[in-house]
Parts: structure tokens; C-alpha cells; sequence
């Protein structure tokens, strides 16, 4: 029988508090596949196992790392997730936005999300970063589903702009000043189940709808902070091209190598909106 989702949380963040002697982190930063190098940067304080923490999953999928970070990037306390959770593993919504609700009771006042995807519109090239301005979820549930818990917010979470506009703005900022406006692009994420990549004709759907990119997670964690209350900035490197003229079968190795490729651009501009 699962735990009530309170009794969960709580377990989990007595846990982690208990390793971390109250660590208070004001940023949450989610590591997707691929894109954990930015954890390098960090200036660790505690490194936990998410195996040794109450009520997590553990990461299945390969590069990710499996392991929460608590220390200082860019001058600002953060609590890194390296390593995230999704649908096709198996996993309940509810589980895959766990640790972002341990978070915020952690004391995030702000998400930071990373995911690699593929790339819909055909201005993209490959290792671009994608500022992510809206998205289509089309997993076939979303984690608020079932009895609301009031503590963590409204039964009926507004998801008119789910992703920060301030932040958004800064981001945007940073990119120029880094020298990244050709390669920062914004647009339209869709999750979709996998984890099977799609068909040729799933792909030409998926751009019909209005997608710019394609991914299997982030819409959850995101319906999950904005739940919370937390602002949130989503970014995608896009590490396969999906569209007429550019499709091929997917080589696992090369989605890796296209996420190392844009992992310094990544790693600067997190850092670069962090430090405000």
C-alpha cells in the first residue's frame, strides 16, 4: 500500500535535513540525460544517494547520476538533482515529482529544469538551446491527479504562463551576454510517454500541434511546481533533428554526444541567470 504523499514528503525531507544539517536551498536545479556536467560546477556541501532517501526512485536511465547535490553555484545555495525520474520507467507521476515537492519544502523558492530533446522546427540545429515558453502534455495523466493536498497548493493550478517570464527575461539576457543568441532558441516543448522515439508521422503531428521540441519529461515537474507556487525556467538541448530533411534512426550515443556538445553553453547560462 503506498504512503500517504504528506507522510512521503516529510520522511524524505526529515531525512535529508538530518544528513544535511538543515542545508536551505534557494534554488532547485533538475539534471536531464545527458546534462550532467553542470553538477561539476557545484560546490558541494552534502552528496546524497537517492537510494538512501525515504520514498525516492531511483534513476534507471543511463547518465543519470542518481544523486542529490546540496552546496553553492554561482553564488547562490542550490539543491541539484542529478539525475531525474520518468513515465516510461515505471514510476507513478506522483513519484516522478516527488523530490520536487521535497524541494520546495527543502525551501526552493525557484526550479531551474534541464531535459534533452528533439528537435521539431527546422530553424534548430543541433546542440541549440531551447528556452522552453509553453507546453503540450501529452502523457496520458498528469501528477495532481487523484485528492488534493491542500498544503501544496489549489486544486485547480492556473497554467496560463508555467513558465516564469522574469526568468524567462533573464535568460534571454544572459544568452546574448554570453554570446549564445544564435544558438538559444525559445519555443514549445511536448512530453510524450516513450520511451519508444516517435514515427516520421508522429513527428509531422507533433510540429502540426505547434511543438518546437519533443522530450518524455519536464511537463510533470513543471505542473508540479507550478502547483507549488514555484517560478520556474526550463531549458532543452536539443540533441536530434526531427524534421523533413534531417530525420534518421536515433543512435542513443549521439544524443549523448550532442548533450556534451552544448553542456558548457548550458553550464554558463544556468549559472549566469543564478547570479542574476
Amino acid at each position: 500500500m503506498y504512503k500517504p504523499l504528506q507522510q512521503s514528503i516529510q520522511e524524505a525531507v526529515a531525512y535529508i535535513q538530518a544528513q544535511s544539517q538543515d542545508f536551505q536551498p534557494a534554488t532547485g536545479i533538475i539534471l536531464g540525460t545527458g546534462l550532467g556536467a553542470l553538477a561539476k560546477e557545484v560546490e558541494v556541501e552534502y552528496e546524497i544517494s537517492y537510494a538512501d532517501i525515504p520514498n525516492f526512485p531511483v534513476s534507471t536511465v543511463e547518465s543519470h547520476a542518481g544523486r542529490l547535490l546540496l552546496g553553492t553555484l554561482a553564488g547562490q545555495r542550490v539543491a541539484v538533482l542529478q539525475g531525474r525520474f520518468h513515465y516510461y520507467e515505471g514510476y507513478t507521476l506522483p513519484q516522478v515529482v516527488l523530490p520536487v515537492r521535497v524541494l520546495k519544502m527543502l525551501g526552493i523558492k525557484q526550479l531551474f529544469v534541464s531535459n534533452a530533446a528533439g528537435g521539431l522546427n527546422p530553424e534548430f540545429a543541433l546542440a541549440d538551446l531551447m528556452l522552453i515558453e509553453d507546453h503540450i502534455n501529452l502523457l496520458p495523466t498528469n501528477p495532481l491527479i487523484g485528492p488534493n493536498l491542500d498544503e501544496l497548493g489549489p486544486r485547480f493550478p492556473d497554467m496560463f504562463a508555467p513558465y516564469d517570464a522574469g526568468l524567462l527575461a533573464r535568460a534571454r539576457a544572459a544568452a546574448e551576454a554570453l554570446g549564445q543568441g544564435h544558438t538559444t532558441r525559445r519555443g514549445v516543448y511536448v512530453a510524450v510517454p516513450g520511451p519508444m522515439l516517435e514515427t516520421p508521422a508522429e513527428y509531422r503531428y507533433l510540429r502540426l500541434i505547434g511543438a518546437d521540441a519533443v522530450g518524455m519529461s519536464t511537463v510533470p515537474e513543471v505542473i508540479a511546481a507550478r502547483h507549488l507556487g514555484l517560478p520556474v525556467l526550463a531549458v532543452s538541448v536539443i540533441t536530434d533533428l526531427c524534421y523533413p530533411g534531417q530525420l534518421k534512426p536515433v543512435i542513443i550515443s549521439e544524443i549523448l554526444a550532442a548533450a556534451a556538445l552544448a553542456e558548457p553553453r548550458l553550464t554558463a547560462l544556468m549559472k549566469a541567470v543564478l547570479a542574476g
